[in-house]
């Protein structure tokens, strides 16, 4: 079977699926979705089961405070932010953390995990985590970043760190900033 119609197949095994949980929200039992496939299945919607969606879990995600190394204006660092579970449970829902960045300092690819993206104009990263982190244990994205020519030395500020999740019953501690040492750059030989 073409890949092509593979993918029309799982399709329109989806799009089946889909009207039938519609309907049964809709509470029209035996209402019929228009065009199914009549390889999946003639089923009236009464009798396909209602998709299964896990309860969110009992999971303390915590932001741990991580300053990056220090770093010289057009200099490149890496900053990791760093997450635990404080638990007591594994998560079971995907958590988002979510790196806002000090002014003169932009994200530069590749980040950790692949599926971080830079928004706002890169001012912020966003990165998702499957469901799956067990207690105690912990996740950390990594964020290469550019610090502009213009930066002034000393502590910058205004970055920040922030997780959300339907697992975790504590906001308090899901965002933490972070501190930027920028430094004269070493004297060339």
């Amino acid at each position: 079977m073409s890949r092509r119609r593979s993918a029309l197949r799982f399709l329109g095994r989806a799009l089946t699926v889909g009207c039938a949980v519609t309907a049964l929200a809709a509470g029209s039992a035996g209402a019929a979705c228009p065009g199914a496939d009549p390889a999946v299945g003639d089923a009236p919607a009464a009798e396909v089961a209602p998709l299964a969606v896990p309860a969110p879990s009992n999971s303390d995600l915590e932001v741990i405070r991580l300053d990056p190394d220090a770093v010289a204006p057009e200099g490149m660092v890496t900053l990791h932010a760093f997450i635990a579970n404080r638990g007591p449970d594994r998560t079971a829902s995907p958590f988002t953390v979510v790196v806002t960045l000090p002014e003169g300092v932009t994200p530069r690819e590749p980040f950790y995990p692949e599926n971080c993206t830079a928004f706002q104009n890169g001012h912020r990263v966003r990165c998702q985590f499957p469901p799956g982190l067990p207690s105690l244990e912990s996740a950390t994205a990594l964020i290469p970043l550019k610090v502009g020519a213009d930066v002034p030395y000393g502590e910058l500020h205004g970055g920040y760190v922030a997780i959300s999740s339907a697992d975790d019953p504590n906001s308090e501690n899901n965002k933490l900033p972070f501190t930027m040492n920028i430094v004269e750059p070493p004297d060339s030989f």
